[in-house]
């Protein structure tokens, strides 16, 4: 049970906290020290972390043994995907990156066949040097009882200690993978809102052992037993289910609808209204299946009439702006049925108007004034004053832009059809899946 959930059943009063309150303050709880028993002070701190989502901070100490002790706990839920980090750490300044990691995350270095098993440290908020620090801190704990019982074990110990300070020091270069199946763990992009080659992202599929481990198992097994509705009384009527708002995790209905879109395919839209906060979203899903080559779609964008073209981007589509240098990778934003011209504020708020390195302490002259550029120039495009072109890059070819001169081609607007890279497919589970004769035993 975590210090918030303790501190409602003890009926302690609990002040209610918003990551986007400007006058942030921290609360304060009695809570009892498991060291000497008695009583101490844990201090909570409601935060978000930038391009990233919402956590808790939470501090124990102890006045009367000095005892100590930090960790952080998500405040939302559990995402729809897990997710796994890969950096290949190169220089010192890499060591700085700001790391999150959950309780269900694990923690490699295949370098030194290091890891850290999910569930068996409290979560964290650190640096890469912290996140090492932490992993010598917990070797080197029991170090003198091996010496005087087991000292082979102990030297051994000795040497892989020696070789994770080392690592500090980024004299050769190595990989940190942390892979969480909660999707809770985030590692920081400094080169933010452009691309970071030395890290990737892969969002996955958990399997029934991730699931049972986040006990979230039993609710999948009840939603896959419930029968499923007519696709036909689907397509003519507005489905509600219910679910929790994402920004407060009050009730709400979500309307979900299917809808043909000319000269394309069959999309889900799915819309959520919060009666408690007032939050509202959508998100599109395709309806059919994977296709079987991917597309990239460029537009060159040359008159503000443009802005107005329908566009589908769905969850496996990135967008690139060229002459910007910027891409948007396929899980930002989600799956959206908008404009052209809605893409761009969607992108330009997410980068910009919703970006914590803009205010507080996280912001900096130089990164808010580069950040601030960078909306300027959305600004400029959406007004048609920017010669550039707009990219939609779906390898599941789930993607549309509008054709304004269809059925004739447009003049503007090219269309390419490309076979898909053993990387795209192992991202779109297509690598391990079997449509035909899977009921036949594997010899």
């Amino acid at each position: 049970m975590s210090v918030i959930e303790e501190e409602r059943v003890r009926g302690g009063v609990f002040k209610d906290i918003n990551a986007e309150d400007e006058d942030q303050q921290t609360t304060v709880i009695e809570s009892l020290c498991m060291n000497c028993y008695e009583n101490g002070s844990t201090r909570l701190l409601f935060t978000k972390i930038p391009f990233f989502k919402e956590i808790i901070i939470s501090s124990f100490s102890c006045p009367h043994c000095n005892s100590t002790n930090t960790e952080i706990q998500s405040a939302g839920r559990i995402q729809e995907q897990g997710v796994l980090y890969t950096l290949q750490v190169k220089t010192k300044e890499d060591m700085n990156r700001e790391v999150v990691r959950s309780d269900s995350a694990s923690t490699r270095i295949p370098q030194l066949d290091f890891e850290i098993p999910a569930f068996t440290q409290k979560g964290s908020l650190s640096t890469i040097e912290g996140l090492l620090d932490r992993a010598v801190a917990g070797l080197e704990q029991d170090q003198p009882v091996r010496k005087s019982t087991d000292p082979a074990v102990a030297e051994k110990i000795e040497e892989f200690i020696q070789k994770l300070k080392r690592l500090k020091e980024v004299e050769e270069e190595f990989t940190l993978i942390i892979d969480d199946p909660s999707g809770n763990s985030f590692i920081e992009n400094p080169f933010a809102p452009q691309k970071d080659m030395a890290l990737t992202v892969t969002h996955y599929k958990r399997t029934p052992e991730h699931n049972a481990a986040l006990g979230i198992e039993a609710e999948e097994e009840e939603n896959a037993e419930k029968p499923g509705n007519d696709l036909d009384a689907m397509r003519n009527e507005v489905l509600v289910f219910n679910t929790n708002c994402p920004e407060c995790n009050a009730p709400a209905n979500t309307n979900m609808k299917l809808v043909q879109i000319p000269h394309f395919k069959e999309v889900i839209i799915m819309a959520t209204n919060c009666d408690s906060c007032g939050h509202r979203t959508n998100e599109v899903k395709s309806g059919g299946a994977t296709e079987e080559l991917g597309t990239r779609i460029t537009l060159h964008l040359t008159d503000a009439s443009d802005m107005s073209r329908d566009l589908l981007k769905s969850e496996t589509c990135s967008v690139l702006i060229p002459e910007l240098e910027f891409e948007l990778g396929m899980a930002a934003l989600g799956g959206k049925f908008t404009t052209l011209e809605g893409l761009l504020k969607d992108i330009k708020d997410l980068i910009v108007s919703k970006n914590p390195f803009m205010c507080g302490d996280s912001s900096t002259a130089d990164r808010a004034e580069k950040l601030e550029l960078f909306g300027q120039k959305i600004d400029k495009i959406m007004a048609g004053e920017m010669d550039v072109h707009i990219i939609l890059d779906d390898a599941a070819g789930n993607s549309y832009l509008q054709n304004v001169y269809a059925p004739d081609p447009d003049p503007e607007m090219k269309i390419e059809k490309y076979t898909r890279t053993f990387e795209q497919n192992e991202d779109l589970g297509l690598n391990d899946m079997k449509t035909e004769g899977y009921a036949e035993k594997m010899v």
